[in-house]
């Protein structure tokens, strides 16, 4: 099996290559795609190790995809608390780089992340840095993340990434609060140059939200600030 994939449905949207560089997930995140898997590693959050071989393997196949873009990471958070240990990622951004790969990261570990921020701002042109931001509220967020980063922890690694040269986006996605989510575009615009938007899936309270109201101000709150955006497919059809 490839280490090297193109995720299929809402995740190719983000990007057509990704990496996964370990299993499982130590956050916990109560609307993760996988909500079966998300329960179990709730309880048991340490359940999380690297794949095997998953640097050898990585050097092999990077080449193949010299000059194209790959995204850390679909199935886990690039930055769980074990890569402190074993610096997956850190290697596996210095073999991509090395084949002129640009690195899509996306993050809840706020300036946990940071460590890596040399290798991006060494590389910005192949470098994007990003956060997932579901509230501003720190308890809301620990409701639906226990074990990730604080939201304004998440913004201060973007501000300072951002300060660096290194591109940086923001996943907005789920859109659990409408209102939050707006804001967040509001106090984030002076250091973040992209912002993919979605909705909330996976959960029937989706269902109560006036997804079209919330698209239109997101997209006028995105050209107001003059600010590069996507609105994801599932949000699409409701505009």
């Amino acid at each position: 099996m490839s280490v090297i994939y193109e995720p299929k449905g809402k995740a190719r949207e983000y990007c057509e290559l990704a990496v996964n560089l370990y299993k499982g997930c130590n956050y916990g995140c109560s609307y993760c795609y996988v909500p079966a898997a998300t329960f179990q590693l709730r309880d048991k959050f340490l359940l999380t190790f690297p794949k095997e071989n998953i640097i050898e393997r990585l050097k092999l196949e990077a080449p193949k995809y010299a000059g194209r873009e790959v995204f850390l990471s679909f199935s886990h958070d690039p930055y769980l608390f074990i890569d402190s240990v074993y610096l997956l990622t850190r290697k596996a951004i210095e073999i991509l780089y090395k084949f002129f790969i640009t690195v899509r990261i996306l993050s809840k570990a706020g300036k946990r992340s940071m460590r890596d921020f040399d290798l991006l701002s060494a590389n910005p042109h192949l470098s994007w840095y990003g956060a997932t931001l579901t509230f501003l509220n720190e308890k809301e967020s620990q409701k639906y993340e226990p074990f990730a980063a604080p939201p304004l922890d998440r913004m201060a690694a973007l501000s300072i990434a951002h300060g660096k040269g290194i591109r940086t986006w923001v996943s907005l996605e789920p859109v659990i609060n409408p209102e939050q989510s707006l804001n967040i575009i509001k106090v984030t615009y002076d250091f973040v140059d992209e912002y993919k938007i979605g909705k909330w899936n996976y959960d029937t309270r989706g269902d109560e939200i006036d997804w079209r109201d919330f698209g239109l101000k997101a997209i006028e709150l995105c050209k107001k600030y003059k600010k590069k955006f996507y609105i994801k497919k599932d949000l699409a059809k409701f505009l």
